[in-house]
């Protein structure tokens, strides 16, 4: 029988457990620590040995099971990704899977991390952590400072913003592009034929859009 997963208490640290093949948790971890506010207490499981083309039982690979309120997929391999899921939705956990396809409901797949909407049952995560949301303060047509409210959880937001002050409004929004690419730790090999842009390409995007919204936000307000 499935149990109704818990939200996290306010009291404690909300408990994440991640997931990694070769490493590709390792900068989302620090990004979480750095720029979580010590909302989350971390733990990795890193899984490296070499895995055969087909897993039909990943419980050799596997935990027995999870005690967590969030579970952070950073796999390269299907099979596992797929039984973790599996996993998850018995015991009622979340799951962020970025970039994975699967059939497991209950999954969230966005397809980059920082493509990640809010969700009440990923709190406080999805509160830090997803899609980037900027405030802005202009000076003389040109970036003051950028406050980063949102963000990827390997930090190449915060990184970026960082690079904005004193740039040009017209500007800013293409360096927010290129600053992200450099910043981001997705694969840029990793190409989505559906979205036709690699991981890292749609995060550029993503973090100039944001930005573009709160640069009008910011000159309606000197508006008035």
């Amino acid at each position: 029988m499935n149990t109704k997963h818990n939200a996290c208490s306010t009291d404690r640290p909300l408990k994440i457990l991640v997931f990694q093949e070769g490493g590709r948790g390792e900068s989302k971890v620090k990004g979480i620590k750095r720029y979580g506010h010590n909302q989350f207490d971390i733990t990795l499981i890193t899984i490296d040995q070499p895995l055969p083309p087909v897993v039909d039982d990943a419980s050799e690979y596997l935990p027995d099971t999870i005690a967590a309120d969030l579970v952070l997929d950073f796999l390269k391999h299907p099979d596992l990704s797929h039984d973790l899921a599996l996993m998850c939705r018995r015991m009622g956990i979340p799951i962020v899977a970025s970039g994975k396809k699967t059939t497991v409901d209950g999954t969230h797949t966005p397809p980059v991390c920082c493509a990640l909407a809010r969700h009440r049952e990923l709190e406080p995560y999805s509160r830090f952590f997803g899609a980037p949301e900027f405030d802005v303060t202009l000076k003389e047509g040109k970036i003051h400072e950028v406050i980063v409210r949102r963000g990827a959880p390997c930090g190449a937001t915060w990184e970026a913003a960082r690079r904005m002050k004193g740039h040009r409004v017209e500007e800013a929004p293409v360096r927010m592009g290129l600053d992200t690419q450099f910043f981001c730790t997705a694969d840029p090999s990793n190409w989505d034929p559906i979205w036709g842009k690699s991981p890292v390409h749609l995060a550029a995007d993503l973090h100039r859009a944001a930005l573009v919204a709160a640069l009008k936000k910011a000159q309606n307000d000197a508006d008035r």
